[in-house]
């Protein structure tokens, strides 16, 4: 019987070790090497697809490294077979493609989001100049990544409802606090 409590912080505590991968990465000038945006410059209706700041940079640490935050906590829970038995059943090897697979699912999620923020012209790392959005995107910003995650993870393996109630009420603060850590380093141009 899956534990929801346990499954939620398997999978906040293996993003926040992605996350700090993620940060350290984008921070380091190699990154900046890889900073090939995802559309191409194609537009959609004369708009970017995406913008400048969905690049591939993003996707090269974040999907391997939530892979190895996934086998890292698997292989430990396997030590201690009180939680082992309330996570899901799997393998280190199953538990390092179920990683992969979130990840890929966490870098996925942002995509419609600026997607449609570009249609409506919200420039890459900007709000909404109107009021009534400002706090839509805002949310949106923080759950979008979260919730393809969630869904990701979801196609591979059953999750319980409360799981995904407790990832979505604690992961966009922590979601926010990286982004702020990355405004910090000047990685992003804002903190939201």
């Amino acid at each position: 019987m899956l534990d929801p409590l346990a499954c939620a912080a398997f999978l906040i505590l293996a993003f926040v070790l992605a996350g700090s991968a993620q940060t350290t990465w984008l921070a380091s000038r190699f990154s900046r090497r890889l900073a090939i945006p995802l559309d191409l410059g194609r537009t959609y209706r004369g708009r970017r697809i995406f913008g400048d700041n969905k690049t591939l940079r993003g996707f090269v640490v974040m999907v391997p490294a939530a892979g190895a935050s996934f086998l890292l906590l698997g292989s430990l829970a396997a030590r201690h077979p009180d939680l082992s038995l309330r996570l899901w059943p799997l393998g280190p090897s199953s538990y390092a493609l179920l990683g992969l697979w979130a990840g890929l699912g966490f870098m996925l999620g942002e995509l419609p989001n600026s997607f449609l923020k570009r249609q409506l012209g919200i420039p890459p790392a900007g709000a909404p100049e109107r009021t009534p959005l400002k706090p839509i995107f805002f949310l949106v910003d923080r759950l979008d990544s979260i919730v393809g995650m969630l869904v990701a993870v979801s196609l591979a393996v059953p999750i319980p409802w409360r799981t995904w109630l407790y990832v979505a009420l604690v992961g966009p603060l922590i979601h926010w606090s990286f982004s702020l850590a990355l405004y910090g380093l000047r990685v992003k141009e804002r903190p939201a």
